[in-house]
This record gives C-alpha cells, structure tokens and sequence, in this order.
C-alpha cells in the first residue's frame, strides 16, 4: 500500500453475528476474532482491503449519514436482491452514472448502516 490509501474501514454494528454472517453471504468477506476484542469482528474483502466492525460501547451506533462506503460488485440487481432477502434494504436503486463510469445503488445492511454499490 502506498501513502494516501484507504488500508482500515471501521463501521458499527449492534449484532456482530449478524453483520458477520451478511457480508459474508453477500460479498465474501472473511473475519477473524482476536482474543480479547470480543466486541471487534476484523474483516477482509477479497482485495485484501480490510477493516473492522465494533460493537462495543464505545462505538457509534449504525448510521444511514456520513461518508459511503461503496462495494465493487458484478451485478448490482442480484446484489441488492440478496441484501434484501438478508435483512437489508435498497435506498436507491441502479442508477447509471455514466457510460465511463458505470452503476451504482445505496443500501442499508440488515443493522441500519447505509453503503453503496458500484459496478463497471
């Protein structure tokens, strides 16, 4: 990784089975538990970019403000299908951005985070 890359997404959950359990389905997440940060679910994405989920009480609760993280997928139709049959729920459909650009569509996860989803 090189200066100025994103290397660490952090974002809160109130059920981290349940957060675990949907981005796996979803989009092939990996996580680990680290002993003694029970209330701390690290994550992996296939590109290795990785991160952290918290539930402890220190953590914000999820939130549908702030900053969106988006998520590469191949098909954002079947994606937002699965996240709605998971729990979740489409925001915004597949919008085109542009011919250069591609798709994209918000999300809530089945805690109430909002995130996006991008697609070529």
């Amino acid at each position: 990784m090189a200066t100025g890359d994103f290397c660490h997404i952090q974002f809160s959950s109130t059920d981290l089975d349940k957060t675990k359990t949907f981005f796996t389905e979803i989009f092939g997440w990996t996580f680990q538990d680290i002993p003694g940060f029970e209330t701390y679910g690290m994550f992996q994405t296939p590109n290795r970019l990785g991160g952290g989920v918290d539930v402890s009480d220190r953590a914000d609760p999820p939130s549908d403000q702030g900053p969106i993280l988006h998520i590469e997928v191949d098909d954002i139709d079947a994606t937002l299908a699965k996240v709605n049959e998971m729990g979740g729920k489409t925001v915004s459909p597949k919008m085109k951005i542009s011919d250069e650009f591609g798709y994209a569509a918000l999300f809530l996860d089945n805690v109430g985070n909002r995130f996006g989803l991008w697609s070529a």
